[in-house]
């Protein structure tokens, strides 16, 4: 293949340094390569006024967070993109393919800035803009007041002292990334609060049997993999993205099972239904569905028929 590997991303922080995190090692690894990054605006990106992701994704005619990235990929401007797994929908686009997930996995879990959750008082103003976590806080505690935020991580941080905000909810995986988990007051219990699918990983996509794709082919990490390919495959049974209220956790316990938990939460808090089931990490795509089944014959489609009413 060429000599050059063009690899895209979103313009964050946070997003350049999850290029760095990938990179780095997979540069040492093919060192005969040079890589060449490129910045992607996304809509999510660029409208800063709407105040839902999912309102963003309609306007941008797909994913809020990787529809601008997918085609610059498609039409061969980039290589490779590297995306937050999490923001990725479980459907790619046509002529392109997932890579395994590499690894280490960051850390899963969500973490609350500003105030633990005993420590709210009544009334209390977190922000959060993702409709998962503000399912599962009000399931916990239904009398805070749950304010719509949106933006990088450090500007959603600094609501709690400059926005007159009493805590904020974010992902423990981006603090770690930017060196900001000091700020943390509390960490979240996943099995309580579990994360939305594909959490903390990186998703790295390639033009189906490209250049790219044949060198990069045997990366990746197949536990973690295992892992996030499990959680992908419930959220795609229950015909769900990032802006549905499901929760997934996928690890490879000292069994050497993959054990998978899930909850699905209506927007009020009011109903939730959970489950969890272990099985073989070489068929992580059955465990994903065989939980989902689960949810689904407890009224999780009940659930999210309900919100997805326009």
């Amino acid at each position: 293949m060429s000599d050059m590997v063009r690899i895209g991303s979103r313009a964050s922080k946070l997003a350049k340094t999850q290029v760095t995190e990938w990179l780095t090692p997979i540069a040492e690894q093919f060192p005969g390569v040079r890589f060449k990054r490129e910045v992607i605006l996304e809509g999510g990106d660029q409208d800063r006024v709407t105040p839902t992701l999912a309102e963003v994704a309609k306007t941008a005619g797909g994913s809020a967070f990787s529809t601008n990235q997918e085609e610059a990929l498609v039409t061969g401007r980039v290589d490779v993109i590297v995306h937050s797994l999490k923001d990725l929908p479980t459907s790619v686009c046509e002529g392109t393919v997932l890579l395994a997930t590499p690894g280490p996995r960051e850390d899963v879990r969500d973490v609350l800035c500003g105030a633990t959750l005993d420590g709210l008082p009544r009334g209390a103003r977190v922000g959060t803009g993702a409709p998962r976590r503000v399912a599962q806080l009000l399931a916990l505690r239904p009398d805070l007041e749950v304010i719509p935020i949106r933006g990088n991580v450090p500007g959603r941080l600094a609501r709690t002292t400059k926005g007159n905000l009493d805590a904020v909810i974010l992902a423990a995986a981006g603090l770690n990334r930017l060196g900001l988990m000091p700020d943390v007051h509390q960490i979240l219990d996943p099995t309580v609060f579990p994360p939305s699918p594909g959490q903390g990983a990186l998703g790295i996509q390639v033009r189906t049997n490209s250049p790219a794709a044949q060198l990069l082919g045997g990366t990746g990490d197949p536990q973690v993999d295992a892992c996030v390919r499990a959680e992908r495959a419930l959220l795609a049974e229950l015909h769900g993205g990032c802006s549905v209220p499901v929760g997934a956790w996928g690890r490879i316990g000292q069994d050497g099972l993959l054990h998978l938990s899930a909850a699905v939460t209506s927007l009020d808090g009011a109903t939730q239904v959970t489950a969890a089931g272990s099985g073989p990490a070489d068929d992580p795509e059955k465990l994903g569905a065989c939980v989902a089944a689960d949810l689904l014959t407890q009224g999780a489609a009940d659930i999210l028929a309900a919100i997805r009413k326009p």
